[in-house]
């Protein structure tokens, strides 16, 4: 299979993380691999196999207007139609809804390209804008497939775009975590019976980090033994640092930075949290059940209900709300055996979500796809 995969970078991000994970089990087949990425090569945080073509177009700049952003765009069309038409993959696989878009519009009139697009979100979550919006509608019938990762947001594209096909295919959970650079050391553990919850992802805003330290801050008396880190780097780091010092938590609450070490970070903890007010299929919540983690979360759209199990091995509360987070919080940080029994059940997102299993499913879709457009 000679595979193409198309994505804006390999910065630190779901689908970035997705695609270095693909790329490196489909090469570990022998695959002929290539990653091609609007932004330089230099820039990636995920690293891919020497086998693995890397190909970085340098066009990731912003546009100030729109005028900008059409030339923009036509710049980055032309530039993956010649990588398109020097690779000539079997398979060009697009992650993430611009990226559906301009592979669309590149690979247009190339024959004998399977082109499959990716949504790494909830849709209605994320709205592009008017021009992209209208782009993503009318383009994705030129695809031969546009993937989606849960059942919810493949019915809003069907509603929505003109893609024909858009079958389910969720995240893969590797297990164990490669390790990377930037290395974090882990907590130690300053004095018997302290606890540590976790919580992972960018310093944004779809990430909620705020209304989980302000249910923490309503916990933080009641269980003196269990601090909160948040790992992960953003802009929102100093309107964060400040929330934590107005409630008084600096020395409950962290912020530690970006870590290429993760997993020894869900090893170390004790329970998980997620506050996130949308997600796509989120990477960090089955990559922490996996290292046997009970996990509480929003029950956001969408994903977190594909992944936890309420009362089995987790607990979903209503999105936003503060203080029902804070006692789903409390009702497993006062419970050890409660977090055992969840543990115990948690990790078989290995199985659920295996590598071998998810990766299959995609390649059960390239050759569906691949024998249409044969006959076709």
């Amino acid at each position: 299979m000679n595979l193409l995969i198309f994505i804006s970078s390999l910065s630190s991000g779901g689908a970035e993380r997705v695609t270095a994970n693909l790329a490196t089990h489909w090469d570990g087949k022998g695959w002929q691999l290539t990653v091609v990425t609007l932004s330089d090569a230099e820039s990636d945080f995920y690293q891919l196999p020497a086998s693995v073509r890397r190909i970085g177009l340098g066009l990731l700049r912003e546009s100030p207007n729109v005028g900008f952003g059409l030339v923009n765009a036509l710049r980055r069309i032309v530039a993956l139609r010649r990588v398109l038409q020097e690779i000539r993959p079997d398979v060009a696989l697009a992650m993430m809804d611009k990226n559906n878009i301009l592979l669309a519009l590149a690979a247009a009139g190339l024959p004998g390209i399977v082109r499959i697009g990716s949504e790494r979100t909830h849709p209605p979550q994320y709205p592009l804008g008017r021009m992209w919006e209208w782009l993503r509608r009318q383009t994705y019938r030129e695809l031969d497939g546009v993937v989606a990762l849960t059942e919810e947001s493949a019915a809003w594209l069907r509603r929505h775009t003109s893609a024909r096909r858009v079958p389910v295919i969720p995240n893969a959970v590797p297990y164990p975590l490669p390790t990377h650079a930037p290395y974090l050391e882990p907590p130690a553990r300053s004095r018997e019976g302290e606890r540590l919850l976790l919580a992972v992802g960018r310093l944004v805003d779809e990430k909620r980090f705020d209304l989980l330290i302000a249910a923490f801050q309503e916990l933080a008396a009641r269980f003196p033994r269990w601090r909160l880190i948040i790992l992960g780097e953003g802009p929102l780091r100093g309107v964060l640092m400040q929330q934590i010092a107005a409630a008084g938590l600096t020395e409950r609450v962290a912020l530690p930075g970006r870590a290429g070490n993760v997993g020894e970070w869900y090893a170390a903890a004790d329970l998980y949290v997620m506050s996130s007010r949308f997600e796509g299929f989120p990477n960090t919540l089955a990559e922490a059940m996996a290292h046997g983690l009970p996990a509480v979360s929003f029950d956001c759209d969408t994903g977190p209900r594909d992944i936890i199990r309420h009362e089995v091995d987790g607990l979903l509360v209503p999105p936003g709300d503060v203080d029902a987070l804070a006692r789903a919080l409390a009702r497993l940080m006062a419970d050890d055996a409660l977090r055992q029994r969840y543990a115990a059940r948690a990790v078989e997102v290995r199985e659920r979500f295996s590598m071998g299993r998810i990766a299959g499913m995609w390649e059960r879709l390239f050759m569906d796809l691949t024998q249409i457009k044969g006959r076709g």
